[in-house]
């Protein structure tokens, strides 16, 4: 994480700005544990990720921001514990010296409902009513736009809220298990209908459409980031987005999005899509067994973004047409 390769990165050229990313911390003070299909999870070692991380970042000094790409406290944290823990692990992140932008995720919604949570990480309400998708701007020439992958979700709202509904009735036609976190049976791209899912609806959609066409128009380059994957080539199944395919579709019409950033599928990945698009997925803090780690900084150039991973987290080059 030494910033030595820096100037190499980009030709000689100093960056427009630079990020930290870090993804699926889950901390939770609990003993190790697996995931459903018997992955190692170190429960009480990522919030010793997360620490290494900001010192990192601000031992780097010329970070602009931080993106924390959600799954803050995992959703075995027991429950009476849920408030003051997720207010621990914001406390970590608030030691950086700099704006932290959350993302939520699933993990995130299994501790609070969302009329708590979007408070406590401080997401801006650009969609109102309890929504978490927002787009800011650190330089003229970029924008990212934030989704809410858990717009439409069976998990966050209210029991009887519109969205609940909508995902339950998505679930019960498109998963037959009695199980909705199981993909048994489900076959090919049909195994992301599970609960620890969710999608966009169409509000977002619309306001997707609308900052994109902003941007355009102020001719921005545009860092597109979710919790969920938006690619089947850069995440198993399991992790994409319900309606991955539709919001492609929208993003697709425009030329100002050059990268697609997400977490949840705790491999990682890299993919470039039909239209060019670099899709990375970020590997989880929580899968680091003790004395391994995994973060990064993102130096952001013209027509390029550099990550520089720590430990797990590889480094990547993404080049694209300025």
């Amino acid at each position: 994480m030494g910033s030595a390769n820096r100037l190499t990165n980009g030709q000689g050229r100093h960056p427009l700005f630079s990020f930290g990313v870090i993804s699926d911390v889950q901390y939770a003070d609990i003993p190790d544990g697996c995931s459903f299909i018997g992955v190692p999870r170190y429960y009480r070692h990522s919030i010793l990720v997360l620490q290494r991380a900001v010192k990192s970042w601000n031992n780097l000094k010329n970070l602009n921001f931080a993106i924390n790409f959600g799954d803050i406290v995992d959703g075995r944290c027991p429950k009476d514990q849920s408030l003051n823990t997720v207010n621990q692990v914001v406390g970590e992140f608030e030691k950086f010296n700099g704006p932290v932008y959350h993302i939520i995720g699933n993990h995130c919604l299994y501790n609070l409902p969302r009329d708590k949570l979007l408070p406590l990480l401080k997401i801006p309400n650009s969609g109102g009513g309890g929504h978490g998708y927002y787009d800011f701007s650190p330089t003229p020439e970029y924008r990212f736009v934030v989704l809410d992958g858990y717009d439409i979700s069976a998990i966050g709202w209210p029991h009887d809220h519109p969205n609940t509904l909508e995902a339950l009735e998505f679930l019960r036609q498109k998963n037959p298990n009695s199980d909705k976190n199981s993909p048994e049976g489900l076959e090919g791209l049909d195994r992301r209908f599970l609960m620890f899912n969710g999608a966009v609806g169409k509000e977002q959609m619309e306001w997707l459409d609308g900052v994109l066409q902003d941007a355009t128009n102020l001719k921005q380059k545009v860092i597109v980031c979710c919790h969920l994957p938006l690619d089947p080539s850069a995440s198993g199944q399991e992790a994409l987005l319900w309606n991955y395919d539709q919001v492609m579709d929208v993003i697709h019409r425009y030329k100002c999005v050059k990268v697609c950033l997400a977490g949840h599928d705790h491999e990682g990945g890299h993919s470039i899509d039909s239209h060019g698009i670099h899709h990375r997925v970020f590997e989880a803090a929580l899968e680091c067994p003790p004395g391994t780690y995994a973060y990064g900084y993102i130096d952001v150039y013209n027509n390029m973004l550099s990550l520089v991973g720590a430990d797990r987290m590889k480094s990547t080059n993404i080049s694209f047409h300025p």
